[in-house]
């Protein structure tokens, strides 16, 4: 008769696997070494197989441990989804919805995509958190927040357990202040040796927008680069260039920043991505974020 199987002694093995070791895990858990090594030991006996083989002084996975971590992996991660799905549910006043903001995402936009949530019959109290992303992927991954906004995907090689949940894009145009702007010069020969403001090198715009460029044959006057979209578009309200940003937000930069579209740079789009811990989204607040992100980004979204 099948033995049951003992889910402690899973997570000591699964806690060994992903901190790397024993030692590290018997660390996080506070156990003794000896004590996570003997539980690990009970888990092998009581499914008949070896999950670690001893290479030089560390342990690697068999093939069967491969197995086990990766069911494990995915038992544990449902188990933590579902924590977080019953923390959302409020309790007599609103719940806490811990959003990170990348850096790169335009403020804006950010006021747009999260305004949904804030629409929910069951209110949330919305904390707002900006940085880079790298940082906020840390934070969701210790379920410090409960989602994070981002212009890209998480980068592939990242160790973290998120999920992406694409939310749209918008064609990237090319704006500039009203008192500066010609609009009866041709498009874009018409930007040729103009003063132009661009994002930072580490921007996923930058080379498409460069390519371009260099495809229409500009010949770029570079002011100035910025990691920060909000301040390029404060130096272009005021005259300093030409500067790229969302088509969708077209309406929001002529009333705060006075400044017009002079064009769309065909092929560039900006996406957006919603990232949460959950594969399957059930906490209310990123439901209604994803659900209505289409309507928001405009229909350009839809054609992507």
């Amino acid at each position: 008769m099948t033995r049951p199987l003992n889910y402690k002694h899973l997570h000591y093995f699964w806690a060994t696997v992903r901190w790397g070791g024993i030692s590290r895990a018997a660390e996080q858990l506070h156990l003794t070494p000896q004590t996570l090594s003997g539980q690990v030991k009970q888990l092998e006996e009581s499914l008949g197989v070896a999950l670690f083989r001893i290479a030089g002084k560390r342990l690697e996975l068999t093939e069967a441990g491969r197995v086990a971590y990766s069911y494990a992996d995915e038992m544990f991660s449902l188990g933590a989804e579902l924590t977080e799905a019953l923390k959302s549910l409020p309790a007599g006043r609103a719940a806490s919805f811990r959003v990170g903001i990348s850096d790169a995402v335009p403020k804006s936009m950010a006021q747009r995509l999260l305004a949904p949530a804030l629409a929910l019959k069951e209110p949330v109290r919305l904390v707002c958190r900006e940085g880079a992303l790298e940082n906020l992927l840390g934070e969701l991954a210790l379920h410090r927040l409960d989602l994070v906004l981002s212009t890209s995907a998480v980068p592939p090689g990242l160790n973290v357990r998120s999920y992406n949940h694409r939310l749209g894009s918008s064609p990237i145009g090319l704006y500039q202040a009203r008192g500066a702007a010609n609009r009866r010069m041709p498009f874009p020969k018409g930007l040729h040796g103009r003063p132009m403001l661009l994002p930072a090198s580490d921007s996923p715009l930058r080379s498409p927008l460069l390519a371009w460029l260099q495809s229409h044959r500009v010949m770029l006057h570079i002011v100035g680069e910025f990691a920060d979209p909000a301040l390029m578009k404060a130096f272009g309200a005021a005259g300093a260039g030409v500067f790229p940003a969302p088509v969708a937000a077209r309406l929001e930069i002529s009333r705060s920043h006075d400044a017009v579209l002079l064009g769309r740079v065909d092929g560039v789009q900006e996406e957006y991505f919603a990232i949460s811990n959950e594969r399957r989204v059930s906490h209310p607040a990123v439901r209604a974020i994803v659900d209505a992100a289409p309507g928001t980004l405009g229909d350009d979204s839809r054609k992507t």
